[in-house]
């Protein structure tokens, strides 16, 4: 579609008018003059779609702005350039980018389980219309990652990348680890403060994490990892005593989204992972997130902030509208094909890492002998070991060397096939050094 001319206002049309939408419109009417100097051009809303007009806000619709109760209100209008996806949700947010794209309108959205889950043919279908399907605030909140594996590490060729990126999640942990909370006190206190929802599901289970790692998975190389096939393990069984061990040992408990490509093949997965406490994720605290990315000719690089917010992100939705209202060509994937392979995934069970393990023994005789009976018996090697003294059951801890998941789970099965075992093992990946 051929935008207004330069002089002429960018008109959008906002779906959504909570938290991010009334951010956006804060950032836009605040910051008028620097937008009009960076582009050429005012930005304007022209139209929002709401459910509830009466309402309250956190921040009043734009003046001169049209309320609406109907989607295709939005898409129809000829004088709007740009919509604007601040709903939240899947079928009727697809609905939406659907009729805004086969329109010809440029899409900007926040909605990384749309994208994560149907994303697939709306990136082709923009990529057909020649358009923007903008998401830089569907990832971390105000990070800039999305550009910043788009553009500015286009020339790299991407080994690793590790992040934090569910900040509900990362707030519990932290208030764990620095206040000794267990995990239900620590996740009650994040909603009284706000930064857990009623239904926490989402966050606490690392689905929200996974949203994003896939679309990370798909600007950093270029192929689809289908949502529905990446390993998930939430941060409801993290136990206050296994992050006192863990930091016995030098490492901080983090929910993480890692992927990185080993022989051609994809390993990936959001996993709680015992972070070395001198790596900078490790002190990632609070509800911030930060994403490490490992490429070949830049290194390691850092970035790091707030993931959510009504201006953190408001700042994320406007950076993609203003990259639409500079007139820049659409780079949605940071790939010139339209249609991404499938990526060659490997197996989960064939994933190797090295592990950190809490068993809660019996204090009987050959005990100690089957455990690592079990552990000899499936490859895996043991690097160091604590052992806390208790009447009638020891809680024994260690870590290994390198090993696979498959292999982890086998001597998982004999050990609990002994029956020296007075609850369920637990055991958790370890983050690997940087790729040299």
């Amino acid at each position: 579609m051929a935008i207004s001319e330069k002089n002429h206002p960018l008109m959008l049309g906002l779906a959504g008018f909570g938290t991010v939408g009334s951010g956006l419109a804060k950032i836009l009417d605040e910051n008028q003059a620097d937008i009009m100097r960076r582009c050429g051009r005012n930005v304007r809303i022209k139209s929002i779609l709401v459910r509830d007009p009466a309402k309250k806000r956190p921040y009043p619709f734009p003046q001169g702005s049209r309320l609406c109760a109907d989607a295709s209100a939005l898409v129809s209008d000829p004088e709007i350039d740009v919509i604007v996806e601040l709903m939240g949700g899947i079928e009727a947010a697809e609905k939406l980018v659907r009729m805004a794209l086969e329109a010809g309108k440029h899409v900007v959205t926040a909605n990384k389980a749309l994208l994560a889950e149907k994303g697939a043919p709306l990136f082709k279908l923009a990529a057909e219309k020649g358009l923007h399907l903008g998401y830089e605030a569907s990832v971390c909140g105000g990070i800039p990652i999305v550009q910043t594996l788009q553009e500015g590490l286009a020339a790299n060729s991407i080994t690793s990348i590790s992040g934090i990126l569910n900040g509900t999640s990362n707030y519990i942990l932290s208030a764990m680890t620095g206040s000794g909370l267990p995990f239900e006190v620590a996740l009650k206190q994040a909603q009284e403060l706000g930064f857990a929802e009623a239904d926490p599901t989402l966050d606490i289970e690392g689905f929200d994490a996974a949203h994003k790692l896939t679309l990370l998975i798909r600007l950093a190389w270029g192929v689809d990892y289908p949502f529905t096939q990446l390993p998930i393990t939430g941060i409801t069984r993290v136990a206050a005593e296994d992050i006192q061990f863990a930091r016995e040992f030098g490492y901080n408990i983090k929910l993480l989204g890692q992927a990185r490509m080993e022989d051609g093949r994809l390993e990936a997965g959001v996993f709680p992972t015992l972070v070395p406490n001198n790596y900078l994720l490790a002190k990632v605290g609070h509800s911030y997130n930060a994403v490490r990315i490992e490429g070949n000719a830049v290194g390691s690089i850092f970035l790091h902030g707030l993931g959510a917010g009504d201006l953190p992100t408001g700042s994320a939705v406007a950076a993609d509208i203003l990259n639409i209202a500079r007139g820049a060509l659409a780079n949605n994937t940071g790939y010139a094909i339209a249609n991404l392979p499938k990526a060659q995934i490997m197996p989960p069970r064939e994933a190797k890492a090295s592990y950190y393990f809490r068993l809660m023994v019996l204090d009987r005789p050959g005990a100690l002998r089957d455990v690592a009976a079990a552990m000899a018996d499936h490859n895996i090697s043991i690097a160091q070991a604590i052992q806390k003294g208790q009447e009638n059951v020891v809680p024994l801890m260690f870590m290994t060397h390198d090993t696979t998941a498959r292999d982890v789970e086998a001597a998982l099965q004999q050990v609990k096939g002994t029956g020296i075992l007075s609850a369920e093992p637990v055991h958790y990946r370890v983050m690997p050094p940087p790729a040299k």
